[in-house]
């Protein structure tokens, strides 16, 4: 039980409510962090930690910029093994695709993303037993990154509970409700006043919010990935990431000449806490003839482990960020479509800046293309879109 009421509560303890907690404490806010699970046990925990600017448009490259050098800084300070710079390297056999493709190259550019189109020569500097007679087309952002989500997450913490942030995890958390102004929050025998309270609770925030009277249209949703050890010295080789957009399939590089592999969505809603959190075998055998098309020797990968995890969608697949309703102070940091990594770090800082400041339309302007509001209080169910595509573009898959 708290004795004093606090500035700010906030609901998940994944990446995004880590690195909101950090930037609020930064700006001298009383803020506790509440989750009934432990740190990053969501999809934060799951997720592949690919960092790339290939985004859909300058908000996102901004914000995903902004999160790469928060990423690094501290990594570098604590754990420099969850931080690795790894360019990313999308390609396609298909020419429709890869015209799509020389589009993006142009309106990336224009965004100030340092993007290369390359040949199939080109691409062996990153993939020497690439196979890549059938390339129509391929583009590599030399300044990404590939992060450890849940060590991330922890650093978040660390850093935010010594700048006074309390934390509560492993208890039922009860629905806030307001009550004499505050919003009451109850977490097993602990019960905590406040005037703000920020829903980051990922899967989980469609339920959460609807309870709470305020639904917004999400949809939890299903994503599969798998650690592969590659036969012989197969592995990514030069430490890039590669994603085929043709199956949706991409890998990443890890320890010990390690792929870390998965492929995008399950079209349909899925209930974040039951579901099956093995992989399918149907996912396994399209994983291996994806990577193998690209790489033969990837096809007949070791799998060292699979698994599933819940990401959460939204109809125009912009998450939902800001004032959900800022008369009684409810704020939302959700619906991330599977790239909350990406976006984590930059998103929360522009999100601190809103709640220490709600007034400030320089901080309402920095979250206009992710308000919570654009749905207008429709909350329609919605089947989740494709996964890692560059929208924007004229091809479908884009």
């Amino acid at each position: 039980m708290t004795d004093s009421p606090r500035d700010v509560v906030v609901l998940g303890a994944g990446i995004a409510g880590a690195a909101l907690a950090d930037h609020l404490a930064k700006r001298s806010l009383t803020v506790t962090v509440v989750d009934p699970r432990t740190p990053a046990a969501g999809a934060s925990g799951r997720a592949a930690g690919i960092v790339t600017e290939q985004l859909w448009n300058p908000w996102d490259v901004a914000v995903t910029r902004e999160s790469r050098e928060e990423y690094r800084a501290l990594a570098e300070a604590k754990e420099p093994e969850a931080f690795l710079s790894a360019p990313f390297v999308r390609l396609t056999s298909e020419p429709s695709v890869a015209t799509a493709l020389h589009e993006a190259v142009e309106r990336l550019r224009g965004w100030g993303v340092a993007v290369e189109e390359l040949r199939a020569e080109e691409l062996r500097r990153w993939f020497p037993q690439g196979r890549f007679e059938r390339l129509a087309g391929a583009i590599a952002s030399d300044g990404d990154a590939c992060v450890t989500p849940s060590t991330i997450t922890s650093l978040y913490l660390a850093r935010a509970r010594e700048r006074g942030v309390e934390t509560a995890f492993g208890a039922s958390v009860d629905v806030p409700h307001r009550s004499g102004g505050m919003w009451s929050v109850v977490a097993g025998p602990s019960h905590w006043r406040a005037r703000t309270v920020v829903v980051a609770a990922g899967a989980w925030s469609k339920r959460l919010l609807r309870d709470m009277g305020r639904p917004l249209p999400l949809t939890p949703y299903r994503t599969q990935a798998a650690v592969l050890r590659p036969p012989g010295t197969t592995s990514l080789g030069g430490g890039a990431s590669l994603h085929d957009l043709d199956t949706d399939v991409y890998a990443r590089p890890e320890a010990n000449g390690r792929i870390l592999a998965g492929d995008g969505t399950e079209k349909f809603e899925t209930d974040p806490d039951r579901f099956i959190t093995g992989a399918d075998t149907e996912f396994l055998v399209h994983l291996a003839g994806s990577l193998g098309r690209w790489v033969p020797e990837w096809g007949t990968s070791e799998v060292v482990g699979a698994w599933a995890g819940v990401c959460t969608a939204t109809p125009d697949r912009r998450p939902c960020i800001g004032a959900l309703d800022p008369e009684s102070g409810l704020y939302v940091l959700t619906g991330f479509n599977g790239f909350g990594v990406m976006r984590a770090g930059g998103a929360a800082r522009r999100l601190a800046d809103l709640i220490a400041a709600p007034t400030s339309e320089s901080a309402r302007a920095a979250l206009v293309p992710v308000r919570p509001d654009r749905f207008g209080g429709r909350a329609d169910p919605f089947p989740p879109k494709a996964g890692f595509t560059l929208e924007g573009g004229s091809h479908p898959r884009f």
